[in-house]
């Protein structure tokens, strides 16, 4: 049974906020109660983080009032939202990626002495934060940047958890999005030792069985209103999605993911790259959705850089096509160049181009064709971005619009534009469906069957193991940099695949 309500440690009441040309929040009542999780849920641009960035301080409203035990609660800012009690861990990271781990967990409170950083006390802390939430195993003077996406978010979480002192609120925004499942579960005990002292939650997630299992009740938001608002034992998980995009999605299949696909277009052999890589040989053909499965840390990010010349392999092969001869990757440029694209798992960072518009992030990748004489025809440019703006439902106010204002689903879409645009044969898709709602992941997997059956070649991976069951062709298992075994439609079960995964670090 979920928690019952008891003291209302939050009271939102009419809370609006309007962006130009877009109203993020009409009226919104929200409660929180101590020792509660409350989640938020809806499709992206529904107002999600918007709510619990007022809540935090991070933005202000519009209109409406807010309440913090009974007290109008008006925080200035995110500092003045933390000294009463409110925090938040934002979907985007927040981190300093020069600073260690142990300086960015402890950044608002750095132990001293005589006006010098005690980096022993710090480590040494930092340590024991870490601990909680998994990172056990990493040196805590390790350099934030040199982690992945997945260890940088347990990270700030890390740093959130930290500096809680008196928290009275927590908002988690999407904090699982690049998180494995025993990363997750370490997470899940956190928020309930949080709930036990009383702890007021908001979580949002995209993960509608995730939701189910660690929230006590939830509100839908759609187009910034709220749609609902009920305990998650009085509803199912159809319920739920229905009332976040205002219609029934069913449960149809996507595309025959097992019909044969064509001649080989990618070849890898042999290759290596430290020891994140080591070994990789696989092929993917044309027509065909090639999954790529394995745990946090098993080199699957680590192979698809390499192959896109993003990071330079110590040894190894590509081939392309029918081609006998191996292609001379040795930087991005030269992949796209040889028709291959690569969307990344950290967009903000290395997918999107954050302060230009929306319109020059989608035709980033084809200018030369836009352009005459070296102007660009800013007409037919306009036209282009408009069309995958229609085709991808990105909600923008217009491709004029700054995409770094974009919520983070919508800046994926962006993303995947920029590389529908540019055509390429071979597309790799590392994570594309982070952060996204479950109305524009139906979206995405309908699109990625399109691409194949138009003839592309697709590596499509993810963490996520039952929509690569549900949409690839064969999966492919990694594990410790390695290719632990690659299964066709009807050969994989769940527990094969996490077996695979887990097989090189048993052995080792």
């Amino acid at each position: 049974m979920k928690a019952e309500p008891t003291q209302t440690i939050l009271s939102v009441r009419a809370i609006s906020k309007s962006f130009p040309g877009v109203k993020a929040l009409a009226a919104v009542n929200f409660d929180l109660f101590a020792g509660e999780v409350h989640a938020l849920v809806g499709e992206n641009g529904a107002g999600k983080s918007t709510l619990a960035r007022i809540i935090a301080g991070v933005a202000a409203p519009d209109a409406g009032r807010m309440e913090l035990l009974g007290r109008e609660y008006k925080p200035s800012g995110r500092t003045d939202a933390e000294a009463n009690g409110v925090r938040i861990v934002m979907q985007e990271l927040n981190l300093i990626s020069t600073l260690t781990v142990a300086e960015n967990v402890c950044i608002e409170k750095l132990p001293s002495r005589l006006g010098f950083v005690n980096y022993r006390k710090l480590n040494s802390t930092a340590r024991s934060v870490m601990e909680k939430v998994g990172l056990g195993d990493i040196d805590p003077s390790t350099p934030v940047g040199a982690l992945g996406v997945g260890r940088q978010q347990m990270v700030e979480i890390a740093a959130g958890l930290s500096a809680l002192g008196a928290c009275r609120v927590l908002a988690l925004d999407e904090p699982t999005a690049s998180l494995t499942d025993s990363e997750i579960e370490l997470l899940f005990a956190q928020i309930e030792r949080l709930k036990a002292a009383g702890v007021g939650i908001i979580y949002i997630s995209h993960r509608i069985e995730e939701v189910m299992r660690i929230a006590d009740r939830l509100t839908v938001l759609r187009d910034g209103a709220v749609i609902l608002t009920d305990s998650t034992d009085r509803l199912s998980i159809d319920d739920i999605i229905r009332q976040m995009v205002g219609r029934d999605l069913g449960h149809e299949h996507f595309r025959d993911a097992g019909k044969a696909a064509g001649e080989a277009a990618l070849r890898v052999v042999g290759l290596n790259r430290g020891d994140k890589v080591r070994d990789v040989c696989f092929e993917v053909h044309r027509g065909e959705i090639l999954g790529v499965a394995g745990l946090m840390g098993s080199g699957r990010t680590e192979t698809m850089r390499a192959i896109f010349g993003a990071d330079l392999a110590d040894s190894g092969d590509i081939f392309l096509g029918r081609s006998s001869r191996p292609a001379k990757i040795r930087s991005p440029r030269d992949a796209v160049r040889s028709g291959i694209a690569l969307l990344t798992e950290d967009r903000k960072e290395q997918g999107l181009l954050a302060g230009l518009t929306v319109r020059a992030n989608i035709t980033l990748t084809r200018l030369k064709d836009l352009a005459r004489l070296g102007w660009i025809n800013m007409s037919k440019e306009r036209k282009v971005a408009e069309h995958y703006v229609k085709a991808l439902a990105v909600r923008c106010r217009s491709g004029e619009q700054s995409v770094g204002e974009l919520s983070g689903g919508n800046q994926q879409k962006v993303v995947i534009a920029k590389w529908l645009y540019r055509d390429c044969d071979i597309l790799i898709f590392d994570e594309p469906t982070r952060g996204i709602d479950v109305g524009a992941k139906f979206e995405i997997y309908r699109m990625l069957g399109k691409l194949a059956d138009e003839g592309k070649a697709i590596v499509f991976v993810s963490s996520d193991l039952k929509e690569l069951m549900a949409v690839c062709s064969r999966i492919m298992v990694m594990s410790a940099g390695r290719v632990a075994a690659t299964f066709g439609r009807g050969q994989w079960t769940q527990e094969k695949i996490m077996s695979a995964a887990l097989s090189e670090y048993l052995n080792a």
